[in-house]
């Protein structure tokens, strides 16, 4: 596991608030959602796992372009050059309706319909 990976994992477990990037037609679509959401499915260096209320333009855009970049931060982790740190993870993604992971993300928010699942591919260190 490298440096970045690392941080990530630090971030993961720290981070308030993560951002969401899809690509559309008139450019980034920008959504978000709260790190505790996301801390509750386990997220790991290869995937994320977000419950989906609306999220029906990062939908769209990623059935035409499945590419994805979060950004998670939190001032209380460690940065090179003080406090604060961040880091962007790219990677595919699919916003699936049925199956048992939405059953799963259902059974801790019932207003969801559905699952953002990122699948990750980069992970890099900012700060």
């Amino acid at each position: 596991m490298g440096e970045a990976d690392q941080t990530y994992l630090k971030l993961l477990e720290a981070t308030e608030f993560v951002a969401i990037v899809t690509h559309g037609d008139n450019g980034p679509h920008l959504v978000g959602t709260w790190g505790d959401y996301i801390r509750r499915f386990r997220p790991s260096t290869e995937t994320i796992v977000v419950p989906a209320g609306g999220y029906r333009q990062t939908e769209r855009n990623l059935a035409r372009d499945n590419r994805i970049t979060l950004l998670i931060a939190s001032r209380s982790v460690q940065g090179s050059s003080g406090p604060g740190q961040a880091c962007t993870i790219a990677g595919t993604a699919e916003l699936v309706t049925e199956g048992p992971t939405v059953d799963e993300v259902r059974s801790h928010f019932p207003w969801a319909r559905g699952a953002l699942i990122v699948s990750i591919t980069e992970i890099v260190s900012q700060l």
